[in-house]
């Protein structure tokens, strides 16, 4: 039985024990087997109804079928046997010993003549082991006991010993949702249907005039008024690569409307995947959700038309559940969010206090503080212009005046109007999550992307014609991890991109402007709100199937949607075009108003802009001050004015960490807000000044300018900050040189030090060391709750946060210890090592997107792990030859590729368990195996120090060259590959190197080889997650972190910090093997050493960061430069070949 079966089995028995259905309940659960009611069975058990207890027992187990059923049966009628002889009645007690007894005297026949001389006796109580034997009521107590302890160890009584947490009525609001739903299908609605039956599909009878468009409602006595619930989904360990996300998806803010085997909430890959044969049905118009369902008392009219929020299926992080693509297995759970845990605050966490002005030179139309790098703001101002500030030091660091960068390619209609009317505005401005991207959207047509690479290098990327006018709004995202961007404008579009300038998708539905985007997801389901200048909302899903709904938004006017930082709580804002402002959190699960703000004048000028921080307050701009609110709150929390000159509408815009806002002046300038904690970064930024950034003023643009003007005129358009290979770099190089020179030899950069424990956050697993089982492969899960560890052994292990009041997110963090984390049966996940040398073997491990299974292997087959249970699904590819890389292909959760012992690389279907290719260029194992979506190809990397590119399209082999390895050196040792979050630049890592490639044309652009402070070799180096840093740890206990860009070293970790002195100075070497950088914060990383146990670490709060970005290199190509260790070494690709 699927799962979704199941789980309507269990909708209907919490539907019988509301209605008094009892007999039919016990029935239901002992016909399906699925939840054994343990006060039931208590029940019948205390009133000594053996003939029932055995009923229903056997729905469940029978005698023989393990050692714990067989344990239960020889109890209970052990029982009914001595309370037979109890009574005197001995001939029931010869008949209980024939007919119930007998079968077990096979099994312990001793036993079972000792039962039978029971007979004999005037009272069984002298058998000394019955002696304590007292009446009949507290036998039953005792033996009771021990079914339960049976019960609960047996392995067939897993998972059905509790009832799914459900809203109450479950089943009667999915029958009124449906109704609802038949209804706004109806050709001819009619206004307060009368529906009195369930049999038949409900339609309307023809009107005899025109009449609106009513929800239906049943009688309160046919189906109970509805309660909020999160929506059921289902899991396989390998979704379809092409499953798109489906309109029921989408259509749950309405309700799960219509059922399907097989509901996936995946999201296709950008550009048109098939659509899967088995989506339900698509909506064909706009769809009015429900209004009268009883979920919600609405405020006003205009809330009644509120969008059904989205709710994907629980991770496996917060519930046990899969259903397993090979053969199903039914045991799919139901939760529920555990209520918002608040931490404590005070209003000295609000930035109120200026820390400082700047002065932009024209008005500001948009902010966006950079992700990571918290005091650098990017600005777009109604010139045109894109400039950044270092509010360090209040330095405008980069400008970029409106352009357009090829007037031949720009169409005739653009050139015309901006003949007409040269001035062009920033509409908005926004840094991609990772921090490599910055988007701008204009007034006329385009929207320019530039590429980031340092603190003053702003490379023009590409400029796109997004619309048809102004483009309004324009926002980063990433569906099925695809880098992309959403634009919408004047022209009534929503538009997605690609970061090369490929139009992938154009939504089609509104009727008036798009005023405002804002994509999100929520797990694997990623979807886009649009609202329009008429008040319209609607949501899309990344296909050509249209909107999915279609509502009004307070104010019927301009609207912007933002959700927080979690998020997990949504919010919008906007303003009528009466003047009056509105501010509301929606509830996530009724899709309502939860909540409306107070505290705006009843007539404004304009649109109120707001922001969110710190998952807890919300700030907006009106009446030339920024006023406050708690979001638990709806009166104003607090005001402030910030010293004057706020316009009436300021704009405004919180950093990630909420300790600087900045806010626009009437004076066309900036002024930056902070808190206590804000105030010392900024200190500590002005006391440092980093080179790059230091030569301020007009001086510093004049400098910088040039040398940046003359890479954007060479820089193809491509998805990559690797401009034009090495030449690029080696031009941009060159000319920031003429910066650095000037500024190093006023204040050196210094390298940052960690050396103590108390210098960085440091948390350890709390396991016993095993210096027989190092820690061979390490893993965050992709939710970043906890770690996988596989040690040299083929042992696997979890590591988990628990979510509590030190750790209220519940994300892996080094201020609290995670737990070792087994499910109930205690099973480990073991690897098949029969017959393996553990001293050669390879372990290797990959785990799923939704972090339901993992994949894994120690030299002998691969096993296929269920994460909930620990139990091996499958086995598959037996040696010889081992097994010694895994990587799911990113398209396609059902291929695998699999790196072999002798060279060859397999492409594996687990869904039909056929190797669909196979891959020869290595000369010897392989080491690494890294997809690029973007390039469409796969790079193999082996312990011959070679790399292989491979199409992903015909899996022909396109380019074989080997890394350049130091004279003399062998060609031997493990080479690895990770792809850069851009999926362009790839790092390649061996114990000689670290190196960059552009994957474009395999061309390297920067290497770092072991020197000064870090000479021993490199074991091994991950991508921060952001791609901003690079993780690597050495063979003489040492981590480095570089700067991902220029690979220079600016952060070295002794290993004092986490190792004590005796290991330190003990005969057995302890040092990291490999390491593991967090999906979510980039820094945070974990370490995984020779004696079998993790560190996990984190800068200090007060620091925030693994030093500081080191000043652009001033060495040469094609050879190594200066002695420091800060230096990174550059080979030309003539060199390299």
């Amino acid at each position: 039985m699927s799962s979704l079966s199941r789980e309507l089995v269990f909708l209907i028995l919490q539907f019988l024990e509301e209605e008094k259905f009892k007999e039919s309940v016990h029935k239901l659960e002992q016909e399906s087997g699925f939840f054994f009611n343990v006060k039931y069975f208590d029940e019948k058990v205390q009133a000594g109804e053996w003939e029932e207890v055995e009923k229903y027992l056997s729905g469940f187990t029978k005698v023989d079928d393990n050692r714990y059923s067989m344990k239960i049966f020889f109890e209970i009628r052990k029982q009914k046997y001595l309370e037979a002889l109890d009574r005197r009645d001995k001939a029931k007690a010869v008949d209980i010993l024939v007919n119930d007894l007998k079968v077990f005297s096979t099994f312990n026949e001793e036993l079972f003549k000792e039962i039978t001389q029971l007979l004999t006796l005037d009272n069984f109580r002298e058998n000394e082991q019955l002696a304590k034997y007292g009446d009949t009521k507290t036998a039953r107590n005792i033996m009771l006991l021990e079914l339960k302890k049976l019960i609960e160890a047996n392995p067939l009584f897993r998972e059905k010993l509790a009832f799914p947490t459900l809203k109450s009525s479950r089943l009667r609001t999915l029958i009124n949702q449906s109704l609802n739903w038949q209804h706004q299908l109806c050709k001819n609605p009619r206004p307060n249907p009368d529906i009195k039956t369930l049999f038949t599909d409900h339609t309307c009878a023809p009107p005899n005039g025109p009449l609106a468009s009513t929800p239906a409602s049943l009688p309160a006595a046919g189906v109970a008024k509805p309660t909020p619930y999160t929506s059921v989904g289902v899991h396989g360990p390998f979704p379809p690569a092409a499953a798109t996300a489906n309109a029921n998806a989408l259509a749950g803010w309405m309700a799960n409307a219509a059922a399907s085997s097989s509901v996936q909430a995946s999201v296709v890959t950008a550009s048109s995947l098939p659509v899967q044969p088995n989506q339900v049905s698509i909506l064909k118009r706009p769809i009015t959700p429900p209004g009268n369902l009883g979920m919600v008392d609405y405020q006003s009219a205009d809330h009644e038309h509120l969008m059904k929020r989205l709710r994907p299926a629980p991770s496996v992080e917060e519930v046990n559940n899969g259903s397993y693509i090979f053969a199903e297995a039914p045991n799919g759970k139901v939760t529920y969010p555990t209520p918002r845990q608040h931490t404590s605050w005070s209003l000295d966490d609000l930035p109120r206090t200026v820390a400082c002005s700047m002065h932009q030179g024209s008005p500001v139309k948009s902010m966006d503080f950079h992700p990571s790098h918290h005091t650098l703001l990017l600005v777009g101002t109604a010139s045109g212009e894109i400039t950044l500030w270092e509010v360090g030091i209040c330095d405008k660091v980069v400008s970029r005046p409106f352009k357009i960068w090829d007037i031949t390619k720009c169409p005739l209609q653009l050139q015309a109007s901006t003949g007409k009317d040269a001035s062009v505005s920033v509409n908005r401005v926004t840094w991609s999550p990772d921090g490599n991207f910055i988007g701008a959207a204009f007034s006329k047509h385009l929207i320019h992307l530039y590429t980031y690479i340092g603190p003053n290098d702003l490379r023009q990327h590409v400029e796109i014609e997004a619309h048809n006018g102004q483009v309004n709004d324009l926002a980063f995202a990433n569906p099925n991890k695809q880098p992309c961007v959403v634009t919408c404008g004047d022209d009534k579009l929503i538009k997605v991109w690609d970061l090369t300038g490929r139009k992938l998708f154009t939504f089609e539905g509104h009727e008036t402007s798009v005023y405002s985007i804002c994509p999100h997801q929520k797990e694997n389901i990623q979807f886009i709100f649009s609202t329009a200048v008429d008040g319209k909302i609607k949501a899309w899903l990344y296909d050509n199937l249209g909107s999915r709904v279609d509502y009004d938004a307070p104010g019927h006017w301009c609207t912007t949607m933002l959700y927080s930082a979690d998020g997990s709580r949504l919010f919008s804002c906007g303003t009528s075009k009466d003047g009056e402002s509105f501010l509301v959190e929606w509830n996530e699960s009724e899709g309502a108003i939860k909540r409306t703000y107070t505290g705006f004048r009843k007539k404004s000028v304009g649109v109120v802009q707001f922001d969110t921080t710190q998952n807890h307050f919300l700030a907006a701009g009106e009446d030339n001050q920024i006023k406050f609110w708690d979001m638990d709150n709806t009166n104003v929390l607090t005001t402030t004015d910030a010293e004057g000159g706020l316009p009436i509408h300021p704009c405004l815009r919180f950093n990630k960490e909420g300790n600087l806002l900045a806010v626009t002046t009437t004076d066309n300038g900036i002024k930056i807000l902070a808190t206590a904690v804000g105030l010392r970064s900024l200190r500590a930024v002005e006391a440092f000044e980093p080179a790059a950034i230091k030569a301020s003023g007009p001086s510093a643009v004049a400098n910088v300018g040039p040398a940046n003007t003359k890479v954007e005129t060479s820089s193809p358009v491509r998805p990559s900050p690797v401009i034009n290979g090495v030449d690029a770099l080696a031009r941009s190089t060159e000319k920031a040189r003429t910066v650095d020179d000037a500024t190093d030899k006023t204040k050196p950069w210094q390298l940052a030090e960690v050396t103590d424990p108390a210098q960085c956050r440091l948390v350890a697993t709390a396991d016993s060391t095993d210096a027989s089982n190092k820690v061979a492969r390490l893993l965050y899960t992709n939710s970043g709750v906890g770690i996988l560890v596989l040690g040299s052994n083929g042992t696997q292990k979890l590591w988990k946060w628990v979510r509590n009041e030190h750790n209220p997110s519940g994300k892996a963090t080094a201020n609290v210890v995670p737990q070792h984390w087994q499910p109930s049966s205690g099973l480990l996940m073991t690897n098949d090592v029969a017959g393996v040398n553990l001293d050669e073997a390879v372990p290797c491990i990959a785990l799923s997107k939704n972090d339901s299974y993992v994949m894994s292997a120690c030299g002998g087959k691969v096993s296929l792990f269920n994460m909930m249970t620990f139990k091996v699904m499958t086995t598959f590819m037996p040696p010889p030859p081992a097994s010694t890389f895994l990587a799911f292909h990113p398209q396609d959760n059902n291929i695998i590729a699999i790196g072999m012992e002798d060279s060859t690389i397999h492409l594996y279907n687990v869904r039909v368990d056929e190797v669909k290719s196979k891959l020869k260029g290595h000369q010897k194992r392989i080491t690494g195996l890294a997809f690029s979506t973007n390039l469409n190809i796969l790079v193999s990397s082996g312990a011959d120090a070679r790399l292989c590119v491979w199409s992903i399209d015909t899996w022909e082999r396109k380019k074989t060259f080997p890394i350049q390895l130091p004279a003399g050196k062998a060609p031997s040792g493990d080479t690895r590959v990770q792809f850069h979050s851009d999926q362009i630049r790839l790092l390649v890592s061996h114990e000689t190197q670290l190196a960059i490639y552009d994957a474009t044309k395999m061309d390297r652009v920067r290497q770092w080889v072991p020197q000064d402070v870090l000479l021993a070799p490199i074991s091994y180096a991950a991508y921060s997650c952001n791609g901003q840093l690079v993780y690597t740890s050495f063979f003489d206990g040492n981590i480095g972190v570089f700067d991902a860009d220029s690979l220079r070293l600016r952060c070295r970790i002794s290993p004092s910090v986490y190792l004590s002195p005796a290991v330190i100075n003990g005969s057995q070497a302890v040092y990291p093997l490999v390491v593991a950088a967090h999906p979510h914060e980039p820094n945070q990383f974990a370490i995984g050493l020779t004696d079998g146990s993790v560190r996990v670490m984190e800068p200090l709060e007060t620091e925030g960061k693994w030093g500081v970005a080191p000043p652009i290199d001033n060495g040469m190509l094609n050879g190594r430069t200066g002695s420091s260790s800060t230096t990174s070494n550059h080979t030309s690709d003539q060199v390299q070949r």
